[in-house]
């Protein structure tokens, strides 16, 4: 059924996003999908953006190659989600296989739209994404983007950042002052060395062959990822979209990725699934998979987000799911500060509630890493006698799958008061496909821009006074509700909730 951005109807007329303010805008270093979205939802929620990036063109490599359902509605507030979608694909689950490539186990994907509104897990080419998130910054009018500009310095005070830049092109410098700054500039963020961040360890480091492929003809492969547990080298493949795979092999101590980027040893690693002619290989290279989260991710105004602040290992996907939650998380938070709604700290809540998810989900894709890849070859016997137990307890097989944001904790933007807030308090407030008069559209889009409050008669009352009665086809609100009632946050987290939880 075709979903409206917003139903028709003078009680569900939607509240349109400010304009940009007029003063110093916010500098978002960085034009990578996270800068990106970043710039976006600022602009949406008024507030004018300055975007640096160091590259005078944009990378035209795929890197990131999978979103989750929560991480597509984070793009639907940003406006880009419904173009983007014809660009992926769903993902069908993970399979485990030997190293003859007999399925161990599979964990399915819906590819329907689940809780979120969106499939569970979808395949990007991420240049298609870039390239989405690039058309709307250049149609939005408070976002101005400056290519083959680094930043060289920063200097706070009362009034905001000093932005120190250079062209590399003239090699001119240059200071533009920024009411915040946010770091999104990625694993060797420029904008986390110079405020003194440091990046920790959570786990050891492991090297990889990243190898990005097209075929001339279709490969027949399940649609979803092949993660094979191989003793010798485990390896993972994947289809993307159209025409775009993906594999990686880890790399064997003393190898570089030279020594298997021959087409003879190329041949030989694809060999068990297909044969190397009429697959062109558009990159081969060498990649560190790193288990890290930055020490701090503020100093004043100064933020970072994305891959300056954690780096995941990719057995969960979720290293760019990671970066664009806390796009989302900190654009509504700076807005309100930068609004005067909020003091500056609004802003410690950010890394109080992000770094506990990315800690998380880091921990769980070194725990699958070790559990699918680790071990040798006793390991791989553990490992086939363990898979069968765990496709028999759903709880458990769920982690190789599940991505959602765990509940936030107790905090200032969290009260946790009485049954219902115990549950629901902290966690992500569904988002099935609604129906205002008579016509269906998404929640998300009927809570508006504001923090809003869900009845459990299911009237939101939003933060602009409007009200607006929702019905429930498929019941997953109410059954979520259980009779209570919530005040639902920007970034769409329960702060607190209250009345009936029936048992």
């Amino acid at each position: 059924m075709p979903v409206n951005s917003w139903p028709a109807g003078e009680a569900a007329a939607r509240v349109p996003h400010t304009g940009p303010v007029s003063g110093v805008p916010v500098v978002v270093v960085g034009a990578g999908p996270v800068g990106l979205t970043a710039a976006l939802l600022l602009a949406r929620r008024g507030v004018g953006v300055l975007v640096l990036e160091r590259y005078a063109e944009p990378y035209v490599l795929p890197r990131a190659v999978h979103l989750d359902d929560e991480v597509f509605r984070v793009l639907q507030d940003a406006g880009v989600a419904d173009v983007l979608v014809a660009h992926t694909r769903p993902m069908a689950g993970l399979r485990l296989l030997d190293g003859t490539h007999r399925v161990l186990a599979e964990f399915r994907r819906d590819p329907a739209a689940g809780a979120n509104g969106w499939p569970q897990g979808s395949f990007v080419h991420q240049p298609d994404l870039e390239s989405v998130l690039a058309a709307a910054v250049a149609a939005e009018p408070g976002i101005e983007l400056r290519r083959g500009v680094e930043v060289t310095g920063l200097r706070q005070d009362d009034g905001g950042v000093a932005v120190i830049t250079r062209d590399r092109t003239t090699g001119e410098d240059r200071s533009v002052h920024a009411a915040a700054v946010v770091g999104c500039d990625g694993a060797g963020s420029t904008v986390r060395g110079l405020i003194g961040a440091r990046m920790r360890d959570l786990g050891r480091a492991d090297r990889w062959l990243v190898l990005d492929v097209r075929s001339d003809r279709p490969l027949g492969l399940w649609p979803g990822v092949h993660q094979v547990c191989d003793p010798r080298r485990a390896s993972t493949c994947m289809p993307v979209t159209g025409d775009r795979y993906r594999w990686e092999f880890r790399l064997l101590p003393g190898e570089t990725a030279a020594d298997l980027a021959g087409r003879a040893r190329l041949g030989e690693l694809l060999a068990p699934v297909v044969p190397v002619e009429g697959v062109e290989v558009l990159r081969a290279v060498e990649y560190t998979y790193r288990a890290q989260v930055a020490d701090r991710w503020r100093d004043g105004r100064v933020l970072l987000a994305g891959d300056a602040a954690h780096l995941s290992p990719p057995f969960v996907g979720q290293g760019l799911g990671l970066g664009l939650r806390d796009a989302h998380q900190l654009a509504w938070k700076l807005a309100a500060v930068l609004a005067g709604e909020a003091g500056d700290d609004l802003l410690d809540t950010y890394q109080a509630e992000r770094e506990p998810h990315a800690r998380a989900l880091i921990r769980v894709a070194l725990l699958l890493g070790a559990l699918m890849t680790g071990g040798g070859r006793g390991g791989a016997v553990v490992r086939r006698a363990v898979l069968a137990a765990v496709r028999r307890i759903p709880a458990v097989a769920r982690l190789a799958t599940d991505s959602r944001t765990p509940p936030l904790r107790r905090g200032l933007l969290v009260e946790r008061r009485g049954r219902a807030g115990r549950r629901l308090a902290g966690t992500l407030v569904p988002q099935p496909e609604v129906l205002v008069e008579g016509l269906p559209c998404r929640l998300d889009d009927v809570l508006g821009d504001g923090d809003a409050e869900l009845t459990a008669g299911l009237l939101v009352r939003r933060a602009d006074g409007t009200r607006v009665q929702v019905e429930d086809p498929s019941g997953t609100l109410t059954a979520w509700l259980r009779g209570a009632t919530v005040r639902i946050r920007r970034d769409r987290i329960v702060g607190s909730a209250r009345g009936t939880d029936r048992p």
